[in-house]
């Protein structure tokens, strides 16, 4: 099953089902959700969703500089993880990269996520760990 991937600024969806996937990651880390923060940032990403029967099942948020394109957030609702849909998303940031001219994919993680297994399959590798979370990259060029 291969989802739609179409641009979003459902600023709702997306908070709600980052802090829904996230919640449990921000208990463990006494770390509290700063709603602050994610108004600033929604502004400057690109953000999709991933649509699979005209239902939203998963979020992707990028941005870019000229050495890299950054996951700064891929979301997929419960019910639809471990489907192949974060492999098909990182894929399409991968192509959009590509087709930019880009050489790099990179984004953060943090340690105890079990996406680091992802990830690592899909060519990243762990650049440098602190602060709990894990800086990770994959060249695509």
């Amino acid at each position: 099953m291969t989802p739609i991937i179409r641009p979003t600024d459902d600023k709702v969806f997306a908070e709600k089902l980052i802090r829904q996937n996230m919640s449990g990651y921000y208990e463990q880390l006494n770390m509290r959700w700063d709603t602050d923060l994610f108004d600033r940032q929604w502004g400057e990403l690109d953000s999709y969703a991933l649509v699979i029967n005209a239902s939203r099942v998963g979020l992707l948020c990028l941005n870019h500089d000229e050495d890299a394109y950054y996951i700064r957030e891929l979301q997929i609702a419960p019910p639809w993880q471990r489907q192949g849909l974060g492999t098909t998303a990182i894929r399409f940031t991968g192509e959009t990269a590509q087709q930019a001219g880009i050489p790099l994919l990179r984004l953060r993680v943090f340690c105890i996520n079990p996406a680091i297994a992802l990830y690592q399959r899909m060519g990243f590798r762990v650049l440098k760990t602190a602060k709990g979370m894990h800086a990770m990259e994959r060249r695509i060029l």
